[in-house]
């Protein structure tokens, strides 16, 4: 037992590097995949929670009728759902510029239960002629507190006649003249849980007909709002201000109608059930009121864009997830296969010492596992890291509420469970093939393989204008056809998430889908793709060098210099990397086909030439980079004991 527990620790100790490479790939895919799948359901977790919170109306009622709602219609969808949170107002819209509105909100301020208005700035009141303006976006210019504003009472009661598709009488405008303009001022600057898309607010001015677009590019050919102001009903002015003795009934009516279910612990705006909840409801509401417009969460701009983001966002992981995880398969297997390849002599030793296959085998599976746990617990930091920077990127295109600390950890288990059984199997069949062999055969150094033509030896044209230092390097490059099959498919594939990852980015800030959210996790996408591909080089670049130290050593022994010695490798790496770039574009391809389905834009020539480009660019950076590390690693190879070691 003490010998078998020195070998396991002599293990890790001579492969501590291929250990520290097996960890940073699984951390780095696995991170990514994990992070990149959870960030949509963070997304919507959040924002659930802060619908709870700000108790959002699952209806907004709005009265296609001149005289409004009456109490009777109130009471009629008050008794629809029993114990809802039922508030009451008025919305008119003011054109002021073209495509600009001024959204005038009137509403019960000091009993507002529903779409509560969160304070960010200033401070409430009880006086009627102090209002709340919604805070600044790209496209609400906004107020600031202290701010005085003069409410035209005619001009808002005819823009009210205008969205109602009637006129006023010459009679009627004439005594509206009475009225005396309301100065009133800003006390406080708000965030509304239904208006909170930076993008902009399409105003109730556009075409009724017209649905609610979900991307900016859409949303800037609307009538949008310039402003927002939630004012209290107190001010409006009664018939009685126009001519004395006349009732004191209200000039503007109750034209909206918010309602908040009662139950909130089961409330799930992305849910399918709720969904059909909302749709059954509006069949009710429809059947209790006539000329009214219903307006749920699914027909708000704020909602309805965040949510076509939120489901982009998920649609491109589940695009991306399965390359990382082939990728990192790609590079774990071939490490874990190729370790106990190396380690024919060592298996042969414990044979001898009577060690059963299982032990022997347990061994390598012990090495893969602790290795592949290591790099799956921190992936899971890394991923929640993701998660937490494509929440802050989203907050570019909304006013994100505090992100709540929930994980949806189906893709972090699926990923690093399918890691880890794929890399114990592959070990244990490694394994299971190799304590087969009698140990006398294992103690034997395999036979060199066969020497032969490379390809380009058969194109003298090519072959020879080449110097010796690249015929060698050709040759070392294509005789292992395994190896270079791996090599170049890893490195494939991660040039083919490099040029996805731009391609979204060039959508985003070239071709019109003008959406900051995505900007951001493009940039995210091309920055773990470069990554992958820096760990996949070093990973398989760090074994090769391994397996060649006899090689290097002797080129060393015969006076080649650091520099000439490092050169031989890194003309290996950057010919493997150029090839998997050159099958990394057609790899690419059905990559990029879907992200344009997913996008509903987007085709391969749109894609800017200077992409193209920066792709094969972003690759090569990352892979000199890995040259750099790697540098130290040949320079300090023991010649003496190298040149002793068994092949």
């Amino acid at each position: 037992m003490k010998t078998y527990l020195k070998t396991l620790g002599r293990a890790f100790k001579r492969h501590f590097a291929r250990f520290l490479s097996l960890i940073m790939i699984v951390l780095v895919c696995i991170g990514f995949i994990s992070g990149i799948g959870m960030s949509a359901d963070v997304i919507e977790e959040s924002m659930t929670d802060y619908y709870v919170s700000a108790n959002v109306s699952d209806f907004i009622i709005k009265s296609t009728s001149q005289n409004g709602f009456s109490q009777e219609d109130i009471d009629a969808v008050a008794e629809l759902f029993p114990g809802a949170d039922i508030d009451t107002g008025m919305t008119i819209d003011i054109a002021s510029g073209e495509k600009r509105s001024l959204r005038l909100q009137f509403m019960n301020l000091s009993e507002n239960t529903v779409n509560k208005l969160e304070i960010i700035e200033g401070e409430a009141s009880d006086s009627p002629y102090e209002v709340y303006a919604l805070r600044a976006s790209d496209e609400i210019e906004g107020y600031e507190v202290g701010d005085t504003i003069v409410l035209d009472f005619k001009e808002i009661l005819i823009n009210l006649s205008e969205q109602n598709g009637t006129e006023i009488d010459s009679a009627t405008s004439a005594m509206l003249d009475r009225l005396e303009p309301v100065t009133v001022t800003v006390c406080g600057i708000v965030q509304s849980p239904v208006a909170f898309a930076k993008s902009g607010e399409p105003s109730y001015n556009n075409d009724a007909d017209a649905s609610v677009p979900d991307d900016t590019a859409a949303i800037k050919e609307m009538d949008l709002l310039k402003n927002q102001l939630y004012i209290s009903s107190e001010v409006i002015p009664t018939m009685s201000d126009i001519m004395p003795g006349l009732p004191d009934t209200p000039l503007i009516p109750t034209g909206d109608i918010y309602v908040a279910v009662a139950d909130r612990t089961i409330f799930d705006a992305y849910s399918a059930g709720y969904e059909s909840f909302v749709d059954s409801a509006k069949t009710q509401i429809s059947g209790a009121l006539s000329d009214a417009e219903i307006i749920t969460l699914y027909e708000n701009y704020s909602f309805k864009s965040l949510k076509a983001y939120s489901d982009k966002t998920r649609d491109i992981s589940l695009i991306l997830i399965a390359v990382f995880l082939l990728v990192t398969a790609l590079v774990v297997f071939s490490t874990m296969t190729r370790m106990v390849d190396e380690e024919r002599s060592q298996v042969a030793c414990l044979e001898t010492l009577g060690y059963s296959a299982f032990k022997i085998i347990f061994k390598y599976l012990l090495f893969a596992f602790i290795a592949t746990s290591i790099g799956g617990f921190f992936a899971y930091f890394v991923g929640f890291g993701i998660s937490w920077l494509v929440y802050v990127v989203f907050g570019y295109s909304f006013f994100m509420p505090a992100m709540t600390a929930f994980t949806a950890p189906i893709f972090y288990v699926i990923s690093l469970a399918a890691i880890i059984v794929g890399t114990l199997v592959a070990t244990g069949i490694s394994g299971v093939h190799m304590t087969r062999e009698a140990p006398a055969n294992l103690l034997r150094p395999k036979a060199p393989k066969a020497g032969r033509k490379v390809f380009l030896e058969k194109i003298p044209f090519i072959w020879n204008r080449l110097s010796f230092k690249y015929k060698s390097t050709f040759r070392n490059v294509l005789r292992y056809v395994n190896r270079f099959i791996m090599s170049v498919v890893s490195i494939a594939f991660s040039t083919a998430l490099v040029l996805t990852g731009l391609t979204l980015l060039d959508m985003s800030l070239f071709h019109g889908y003008d959406a900051a959210a995505i900007v951001g996790i493009a940039v995210v996408i091309v920055v773990f793709a470069g990554l992958v591909t820096a760990v996949v080089i070093y990973t398989l670049t760090n074994i090769n060098i391994s397996e060649r130290q006899k090689e290097i050593a002797t080129l060393m022994v015969l006076g080649y210099h650091d520099r000439e010695v490092t050169g031989y490798i890194y003309r290996e790496i950057y010919i493997n990397s150029i090839i998997g770039i050159i099958f990394g574009f057609p790899a690419s391809l059905p990559l990029m086909y879907i992200l344009f389905d997913v996008m509903g834009t987007g085709s391969f020539g749109e894609v800017s030439w200077f992409m193209w480009v920066a792709t094969p660019v972003i690759v090569l950076l990352f892979t000199f980079i890995v040259t750099l590390l790697l540098r130290r690693k040949i320079t300090r190879i023991d010649m003496n004991e190298s040149l002793k070691a068994i092949e």
